[in-house]
């Protein structure tokens, strides 16, 4: 690709740590030139992008103000956008040798139906159609569809019309393979290997509700490589790439 791949992260205050992480992890995994930003609401306020009332049903502080990415890019290329409970094994660059141009937006398509009642830190666990299929999304920005994710439509369009990707037609939604969008608790661990990119929808190591689930020592060990903290030499997962700074691997927007 002739430009960096822009990823935008959902930033949420009750979990900077797992911002930190999914960005870490994202970078030290890719082959390509990579820019990171952080989705954070108080600066989508201040910027007049986003003024939707409170929705008592919001997870988290990017529930909605992630289809603001084709817009922060400028509606112009390839856009990432993913939630901040994510830990990468793979490299985006395999990510984008699937991009076709005749697509809108590719995503997993989930038929997530959770148990659970709760999840994170306590807050009510939602069952609905296409659940999970936008907490990544690889946008194209340039197709028409995508460029009908203006603020207003953002502010104004109801839950389900943004969630369950109503703007878009179907066939124009790509399908990646579920190891980008690996769900922990849901999907079957792997035989061999790991997933691309593990997501830890129902609550990760950072609550302390979720200590005990796949691929938390993983996770644990990337934080401890952003901490300067002592290798986890038994995790073999994420020890094959070179333990280089971030910086050696791609140019990336310093976390806000």
């Amino acid at each position: 690709m002739s430009s960096p791949l822009r990823v935008f992260i959902g930033w949420d205050r009750r979990e900077d740590e797992a911002y930190q992480v999914a960005r870490h992890s994202l970078l030290r995994h890719a082959s390509i030139p990579v820019e990171v930003f952080p989705i954070k609401l108080d600066e989508m306020v201040a910027a007049g992008f986003y003024w939707r009332n409170i929705d008592p049903l919001a997870t988290t502080e990017f529930t909605y103000s992630r289809f603001l990415t084709p817009m922060l890019a400028g509606y112009q290329g390839w856009a990432l956008f993913v939630d901040c409970d994510f830990l990468f094994f793979g490299d985006v660059a395999e990510l984008m040798a699937q991009a076709k141009t005749d697509k809108a937006v590719y995503c997993v398509q989930h038929d997530y139906r959770p148990k659970e009642t709760t999840k994170m830190d306590g807050v009510v666990q939602t069952v609905y159609p296409r659940k999970n299929w936008s907490s990544f999304l690889l946008f194209n920005c340039n197709h028409p569809s995508v460029r009908t994710l203006t603020p207003k439509i953002v502010n104004t369009e109801s839950g389900a019309y943004l969630h369950r990707l109503q703007w878009v037609a179907d066939e124009d939604i790509g399908e990646l393979a579920t190891e980008w969008n690996w769900l922990e608790g849901w999907n079957e661990v792997p035989a061999v290997g790991t997933p691309k990119a593990v997501h830890f929808t129902r609550g990760g190591p950072w609550f302390k509700n979720w200590q005990n689930v796949d691929y938390a020592k993983e996770w644990l060990a990337e934080r401890d490589l952003i901490q300067g903290r002592p290798w986890l030499a038994d995790v073999q997962q994420i020890a094959a790439p070179p333990l280089a700074p971030v910086g050696e691997f791609n140019s990336a927007a310093p976390a806000k």
